[in-house]
């Protein structure tokens, strides 16, 4: 094995052409469930170096972006320069996930749930019970981060708003009401501009 194939991630992509298939859609959907079956399906799916698929749109990285929530408020942070999307330094966000790594397969458990916990664990200390649920997806093709990937939205409802930073690119923490961190959604990525939208809805549904 070579050097490179050691040091290079493999991520998990499908066709952008499969997304737009399915229906291709800016913002977000909540029906969820037709994507899910089909982006998943092994026929689709294949993982493949991530500084390759990361400047080619005609692939889409799939990334769970967990959400946590207690009581109405939900964690947010700013992402400090060490953070590894570049592209994102110095945004403030409201999720917290990254990609399906080839190396999430050997647990021999579902990969996008190893993911997720992995990408969970990596970033923050989670120190509450909670509930969670798939909620919705997420898609911004008017950036160049955007063309690149897909959010998997998950809710995670916590008993305590004990949420620490666990990478040191996550600072300025805390929890709030989405539509009071609404007020600066200009100071959010695009994915959590998104996503603070679908929690009003949500709200005042």
């Amino acid at each position: 094995m070579t050097t490179e194939s050691t040091t290079v991630e493999h991520v998990l992509v499908v066709p952008t052409s499969l997304f737009h298939e399915i229906g291709h859609f800016q913002g977000y959907t909540t029906e969820i469930k037709p994507y899910l079956e089909r982006l998943f399906d092994p026929k689709h799916v294949s993982y493949r170096p991530r500084n390759e698929v990361e400047e080619d749109p005609s692939f889409k990285q799939l990334i769970p972006y967990c959400i946590f929530r207690h009581a109405g408020e939900i964690f947010y942070y700013t992402r400090g320069s060490e953070s590894g999307e570049g592209r994102l330094h110095a945004k403030r966000s409201i999720g917290i996930g990254g990609h399906i790594s080839a190396e999430d397969q050997n647990s021999g458990s579902h990969v996008y749930h190893v993911a997720m916990q992995r990408e969970i664990e990596e970033e923050v200390y989670m120190e509450s019970g909670f509930t969670q649920k798939c909620v919705a997806l997420i898609n911004d093709d008017e950036n160049e981060v955007g063309k690149v990937h897909l959010g998997i939205v998950h809710i995670f409802d916590l008993e305590a708003a004990k949420v620490r930073p666990r990478e040191k690119s996550i600072i300025q923490t805390g929890f709030e009401k989405p539509a009071q961190l609404a007020k600066s959604s200009e100071d959010f990525e695009t994915w959590s501009q998104i996503c603070l939208e679908f929690l009003k809805d949500e709200n005042n549904s």
